[in-house]
């Protein structure tokens, strides 16, 4: 026979050791709120991501060149590199890029160097193209989206020239850069500058001067040569050549030719130091502006940064910039940050206090405050451990910790409980009842943890990107745990053999108004400070209160709970186990449950929910795409931009929106157009000049102070207005992704070899889903035309070789009118500027002037000058090429994608179009498949079935560890199962949506967190019957009698039922406030009495459907526990008995 009156030794060594305790106690405490001060805040993740991106610029090149001549050589050597998952490209005009995603079993950095050598060799190839006499140099770098994304904008407003702004913005630009978690500044709607040699092209052929003659020219005045050192009275000098220029100035006075007297540089040209070619514009409130763009360095705090630009930009603006230089900072994702962290720490608090309380109900005042105690105990070593595991105070880790915070009182309530128990049923003293109490539950508490941590394993091998975001999750809820259960075992145990009591001491009224006094009073004078100390005095005024609070109606109520309304429910919850457990009832039970499972699932068929793949959010920002076709100038785009602006300003400055200059919903607008406006899901990666695109960026104010009003009926709103009314203009409103970009809802990529008949099957394809009019799909796209204007030449190859005249020639010199050729360097305070040597601007597009130029050169047989003009060598034709040029795996492909429109339902569209197309004819040489959002879906979707089935083998393992049986952890399996009945029925009694992601997780948390009270309960129930077979003096092997094991399974239940209900109240009292979205910042209701009241949020649209599916799923797993479990422990006990009744026969 086993022993059943055990000690755990570790828990006798810490209530033997009390000092030992309280010293590593106060470490704890100290080392928690260090590590929770100086934790990074950041609102997501970093992500470790497995892509490397391969770039290349080389202008005055069609997407198709580009491809030719760029992307398939790279591709064609980059296809071999181990590791590889997928490789996908994109040419455009004059740019090209690369992504490469790998595999998770090679490193990084080990990936980017196998990348750079194979690109090196591609490069060092005799046939790679040149630029400026200098081969095209690709950029390999790694991807970290903490660096992608701006984390502020810096608006700089001021009646000041172009040149005076553009020193104001490189000062500002310079002073950020160097702040070491600053990694870049890109500055918008001014352009850089440079010296330009606009070139007279009749005075350049009559002097018989070509393009080559002024670069060799510039080139070799322009220049600072070392020419050695000379030795001279026993002093060794430097000798240096001066020629480099100090003013643009001084190149009118190169000579160009010699030959009949010189010609001048000056004679042939005009030299200006001016602005490059107008590439972006950008305005805030319709007001044109200087806009940069600050990036983070991966793994900086985003806080401290963004209080040192804060905090320089005030330096500046008071100091060295003239008073009416406006600089202002929007979009400041720390603000965003901070807000969700504080409304998860608040909504931790505001947890915590209904935690307490509940707990004060049930085990009074001071046995409540040893549970409470694990709260913040816990927490601090969580903190510890993920400080020192290097990460950051993240939305995602704060959840874990929200998730946590019921579940880790779970295990002090047991404790306390159980040695209350003893106190006071068996009159055991305070050690002995810790002792033992604790040695009852130990192993069985260690397990239960274990088996709720075992739920969360398989989500660690969570693969891609969506695996990288996600994990962090899963790993501070563990952490989270397993400090709770260090603090049960070690900490609640010394504390509980010192303190507990089984009757609630009185507060004399001396000692109450002496604690008033002393408190109180204090309180009163810090109250009329302001900050922190009038939140320490509200603190103590309030605990003041609480005290009275508690002595004359709190402890009145708690004990008539205790004393009358527990002891009623524990002997109603006995007659009706013990009813149910009568004759063939515990079979009808069992029954009856799964066929409301049953009935759960037809429910969910019959009224389907709105299947997700991630929360629909509430845009923090709103994006206008604005699109015309390839080859628009950018003055035509900004003209129309400007347009559109006036229409949503129209929007935004309703009345409903507004409280006389205070906007509700919007706190910047923000216009780009030209660089940097591309939409990232379409031109994802790819940062060339984009003449033909405009953004419209509105950034919403933090939730609390919308006035209720919904930024998606914004978005919306912004959208019906802009719909078809302005012809030839692709208008799309979108906004921002929460988490990680997983692509359109309807993605459909058409891969082939034949672009142009990619492009015309797309076209088709989209004709015919508009015929079918599906509803949902918001507008059809594709995302590469033919529609990019073109002229071709084609050279008279015969004539042109007669004149000793190449292709090569032909196009240098056209490129040079055009494009324009680097000349040399201009260095000015320290920065250096290109010397670009290009027609006149009234000749650049001039075409007889582009065409009867002459292709001046020296003949090699007769030594003379030639003189060819380019018209005579040529035809010209007008065409159109491509806008951009797509592959996957080296493939061509063209994407057809679609947004789905707000209130559908995105897989029910998504199978209505697969239905349309399902027998859609296409080529043998053509295919198409769904990617995009559905595809990652699909993925996660497998990959959380997988981890929900590994989670419960892992679960079943541990179990038949503890019970060493195989038919008690089934039982608890039966009973993980049948929990889903809660979350079914109350995803289709409140119409919730099923997010895959969230509710997935949530299900996957509550097959651990329903093994806890099963397990405690069966173990309790089995150590039961041991004794009673103990008493009975049978054998291991011998089995009670049936009606004994009736008694005892009903005893069992009846010594668990307070923390059986106790545990599940807590966790689900924990989620509550993020379940339903009330808000209350408690750090303000005591600094400045504005506790800042409001439900909803950010947090709420992302976690409410995790802590909801858990909620709805523990409520139903208490009853469960509580009546299923003891009814099919007693059925498998009845079968195993009669099993031997009739072996023995």
């Amino acid at each position: 026979m086993k022993n059943i009156y055990k000690e755990f030794p570790l828990s006798s060594w810490a209530i033997d050791h009390k000092t030992v305790i309280y010293v590593i106690m106060t470490i704890f405490f100290f080392l928690g709120i260090r590590s929770y001060n100086v934790m990074p805040r950041e609102s997501f993740p970093e992500i470790n991501d497995t892509r490397i991106f391969v770039s290349a610029v080389f202008p005055g090149n069609t997407a198709e060149d580009i491809e030719r001549l760029i992307v398939d050589p790279l591709e064609e050597a980059l296809k071999g590199v181990s590791n590889l998952v997928d490789i996908t490209s994109t040419s455009e005009e004059d740019f090209a890029v690369i992504q490469l995603e790998f595999d998770e079993d090679i490193p990084l950095d080990l990936a980017k160097q196998k990348t750079k050598d194979l690109v090196d060799g591609a490069v060092s190839g005799a046939d790679w193209p040149t630029f400026n006499n200098a081969k095209v140099e690709p950029a390999v770098a790694e991807m970290d989206f903490s660096e992608l994304m701006p984390i502020l904008s810096i608006s700089m407003v001021g009646d000041y020239p172009i040149a005076q702004m553009k020193d104001f913005a490189g000062y500002l630009e310079e002073k950020i850069e160097q702040l070491p978690e600053v990694k870049s500044v890109d500055i918008r709607g001014i352009q850089a500058f440079e010296v330009e040699i606009a070139v007279d092209i009749y005075k350049m052929t009559a002097a018989k001067i070509s393009f080559n003659d002024i670069l060799n020219s510039i080139g070799g005045e322009n220049t600072t040569i070392s020419a050695g050192n000379i030795i001279k009275g026993g002093q060794r000098r430097s000798l240096r050549i001066i020629g480099e220029i100090e003013d643009p100035e001084a190149l009118k006075n190169f000579v160009i030719k010699s030959e009949k007297g010189a010609t001048y540089l000056g004679d042939i040209a005009t030299i200006q130091f001016k602005e490059k070619d107008i590439s972006s514009y950008a305005r805030s409130f319709g007001e044109k502006v200087v806009l940069l763009d600050v990036k983070k360095r991966g793994g900086k705090n985003l806080i401290q940064a963004s209080k040192k630009i804060e905090a320089l930009i005030n330096d500046v603006s008071s100091n060295l910039f003239p008073k009416n230089i406006k600089l202002t900072i929007s979009n400041d994702q720390s603000t965003i940050t901070l807000n969700q962290v504080s409304d998860l720490v608040n909504n931790i608090i505001f947890g915590v206090l209904l935690v307490v309380t509940v707990l004060m109900f049930f085990l009074g005042f001071r046995n409540a405050l040893f549970v409470g105690f694990a709260i913040p105990m816990s927490m601090f070593m969580s903190f510890m451990i993920l400080s020192a595991l290097g990460y950051t105070l993240n939305t995602m880790v704060l959840f874990g910790l929200v998730m946590g915070l019921g579940m880790l009182v779970d295990n002090g309530i047991v404790v306390v409980e159980n040695v209350y128990r003893l106190m006071e049923k068996e009159g055991l003293s305070r050690i002995q009842a810790a002792k033992v109490g604790i040695g009852e539950i130990a192993f069985p508490i260690i397990v239960s943890t274990g088996t709720t941590i075992a739920a969360f394993v398989p989500l660690g091998a969570w693969p891609g990107l969506m695996g990288e975001f996600m994990i962090y999750f899963p790993i501070t809820l563990s952490i989270v745990l397993g400090s709770s259960l260090i603090v049960a075992l070690f900490f609640n145990s010394m504390l509980v053999s010192r303190f507990m009591d089984i009757s609630e001491r009185e507060i004399s009224n001396k000692s109450l108004w002496r604690l008033t006094m002393i408190l109180g009073g204090l309180g009163l004078l810090l109250v009329f400070n302001k900050g922190i100390f009038r939140g320490l005095g509200t603190l103590m005024i309030a605990l003041t209160i609480l005290f009275w609070t508690y002595k004359y109606f709190l402890k009145r109520l708690s004990s008539v709970f205790q004393n009358q309304f527990l002891p009623r429910m524990e002997k109603g919850y006995r007659i009706f186990l013990t009813s149910a457990l009568k004759g063939y009832r515990p079979i009808a039970f069992l029954i009856g449950t799964f066929v409301l499972l049953i009935s759960s699932f037809v429910l969910m068929g019959i009224f389907p929910p709105k299947v997700e793949f991630f929360p629909e959010n509430q845009p923090l920002q709103i994006f206008t795409y604005i699109e015309y076709p390839e080859g628009t100038a950018i003055e035509k785009t900004n003209a129309i931009t400007r347009k559109i602006e006036k229409d949503i300003f129209k929007i935004i400055n309703q009345e409903k929106y507004r409280n006389g200059d205070f906007n509700y919903l919007v706190e910047d607008a923000v216009a780009q157009v030209g660089a940097g406006a591309g939409n990232p899901e379409i031109d994802g990666g790819v940062t060339n000049e984009m003449p033909h695109k405009a953004k419209i960026s509105l950034t919403m104010r933090e939730f609390k102070y919308r006035n209720g009003l919904s930024s998606e009926n914004l978005r919306s709103e912004i959208q019906q207005h802009l719909s078809g009314k302005y012809p030839g203009v692709f208008i799309s409103v979108e906004k921002d992704a929460k988490g990680p970009a997983v692509g359109y809802p309807v993605n459909i990529e058409i891969s082939g070899r034949d672009f142009q008949k990619l492009i015309k099957t797309a076209q088709e394809m989209k004709d015919f889903l508009n015929t079918e009019n599906i509803p949902g799909v918001e507008e059809l796209k594709i995302d590469v035309n033919k529609n990019k204007p073109e002229t071709k030449l084609i050279v008279d190859r015969k004539k042109a070789g007669e004149l000793g005249i190449s292709v090569g020639m032909i196009g240098s010199q056209l490129r040079n009118s055009l494009f324009g050729a680097k000349a040399g360097i201009y260095k000015k305070d320290g920065e250096d500027y290109e010397i670009n040597v290009r027609f006149q601007e009234q000749y650049r597009y001039d075409n007889n002037a582009l065409f009867n130029q002459k292709v001046t050169f020296r003949d090699q047989s007769s030594g003379k000058i030639k003189e060819i003009p380019i018209a005579a060598l040529v035809k010209t034709e007008n065409a159109s090429s491509y806008s951009a040029i797509k592959h996957r795996k080296s493939i061509r492909l063209v994407t057809l994608y679609s947004d789905v429109l707000a209130g559908y339902n995105a897989n029910e569209v998504v199978n209505n179009v697969k239905a349309a197309l399902s027998n859609y004819p296409m080529d043998i040489d053509t295919s198409f498949k769904f990617t995009g959002e559905i595809e990652e879906q699909e993925k996660n979707m497998n990959f959380l079935s997988n981890a929900l089935l590994a989670a419960l083998g892992l679960i079943m393992l541990l179990l038949v560890f503890q019970f060493n049986s195989i038919s008690k952890p089934i039982i608890i399996l039966i009973s993980i199962f049948l929990s889903f009945t809660g979350v079914f029925l109350g995803i289709t009694l409140f119409q919730m949506p099923f997010v895959i992601l969230m509710t997935m997780m949530g299900i996957i948390s509550l097959s651990g967190i329903v093994v806890n009270n099963g397990v405690v309960l069966l173990d309790y129930t089995q150590l039961l019957i041991d004794r009673k077979k103990k008493d009975m003096e049978l054998s291991a092997e011998e089995m009670l009698p049936n009606d004994l094991t009736i008694d005892a399974i009903i005893e069992g239940g009846s010594a668990r039922l307070r923390p059986v209900i106790l545990t599940a109240i807590t966790t689900i009292l924990g989620l509550i406030p993020l379940a339903i979205g009330l808000n209350i910042d408690f750090f303000s209701l005591f600094n400045e009495w504005d506790p800042n009241i409001y439900i909803g949020g950010d947090n709420v649209i992302f976690w409410g459907p995790l802590a909801k599916t858990v909620i709805f799923g523990l409520s139903f797993a208490t009853f469960l526990t509580l009546i299923i479990v003891p009814a099919t422990f007693l059925i498998t006990y009845q079968i195993k008995l009669k099993w031997r009744q009739l072996f023995k026969k």
